[in-house]
């Protein structure tokens, strides 16, 4: 089957190359050049520019765009208008699934169908697959079909062809939105499980603490019963055994372990934890719908704080403090 995609970053390219090995053709757009050129060795088919790019597309045209959300919907209309009637626009991107609910309603209107993919895999999809959650028009998700199977994982081992698709790794939600409205939960939920882990890991690494040197001063708090928290714990170790029969185990986990091993330290981070869009987008559709969702608003919240938004509150309370008792700011060490 014929595809284009335009977008040809860490995700994107590797996609292209899942989709070739599939046996699928696949012409390639993207603003760098070099990305371009680099699948066209691969045996992609290259377009110069957007042009071209729809101009090489047979109808009924399939356009998979992999996208930053803030640029999708302006060049999903790009390309939608050099598109005709019975052609289809994916947004495979992290994109609100608001945008995709009134994307589809616009393009409807001229005969094109929307889809939104929810892609769920990062840079290692290309050998595992990708998990799909899709939303839009049922007779676009049928015809996108065997591009969904070759991008998704597959059942594996016991599984049969035939198996619903959910248990080959693609799911179709419902219609245009809901494929990014389950891949936003996803990655709240993804948030959560990222802090509880990095939570959990923090507190095995203060168990020596009682072995630690602490100032004694009236800005520091005492620890109480120092004797019960003189563990040296192998991070690197704990999280490869959880990995192996623990009820904590997953994917996530093996990455975790992974970084630790490789670096128990972590010295080549910084600590600033990016935030997407996802995790609000989520926590908003909890507040709408009166959903509570406590985990998930604090590892959000934590995410803040990580960039610096805390700052600022940090240090009115440290300027209370000092107004009320005469505290002075301990330096950061």
């Amino acid at each position: 089957m014929q595809i284009g995609m335009m977008g040809l970053g860490r995700m994107g390219a590797n996609m292209v190359r899942r989709l070739m090995r599939g046996g699928h053709e696949c012409v390639v757009y993207d603003i760098n050049a070099a990305s371009v050129e680099a699948l066209v060795a691969e045996g992609a088919v290259g377009a110069t520019s957007l042009e071209d790019f729809v101009g090489k597309l047979k109808p009924p045209r399939c356009v998979w765009l992999m996208l930053p959300a803030a640029i999708t919907p302006k060049i999903a209309g790009q390309v939608a208008a050099l598109m005709t009637e019975g052609d289809i626009v994916i947004d495979g991107g992290n994109s609100n699934y608001r945008d995709a609910v009134d994307q589809a309603k616009r393009l409807g209107a001229r005969g094109l169908s929307y889809v939104d993919v929810g892609t769920s895999g990062g840079v290692w999809g290309l050998d595992r697959g990708y998990c799909l959650m899709i939303g839009g028009p049922e007779q676009a998700v049928r015809h996108l079909d065997p591009i969904f199977a070759t991008l998704a994982p597959g059942g594996g081992e016991g599984v049969p062809a035939d198996a619903p698709t959910a248990q080959r790794g693609y799911l179709h939600c419902g219609p245009s939105g809901a494929g990014h409205f389950v891949k936003m939960v996803h990655n709240g939920i993804e948030y959560g499980l990222m802090a509880a882990y990095a939570e959990g890991i923090n507190i095995l690494k203060a168990a020596n603490s009682g072995n630690q040197a602490r100032e004694a001063d009236a800005e520091t708090s005492p620890l109480a019963e120092p004797q019960y928290y003189q563990f040296d714990i192998d991070l690197a170790g704990v999280t490869e055994v959880w990995r192996h029969g623990s009820v904590i185990g997953s994917w996530l986990l093996d990455l975790t372990a992974e970084a630790l091993k490789k670096d128990a330290a972590l010295e080549q981070f910084g600590g600033r934890v990016s935030d997407s869009g996802e995790g609000r987008w989520t926590l908003k559709a909890a507040v709408d719908t009166g959903v509570p969702a406590p985990v998930l608003s604090s590892a959000l919240f934590s995410r803040f704080s990580s960039q610096g938004e805390s700052e600022f509150a940090d240090k009115l309370l440290s300027a209370m403090r000092y107004a009320f008792g005469g505290h002075v700011e301990k330096p950061k060490e």
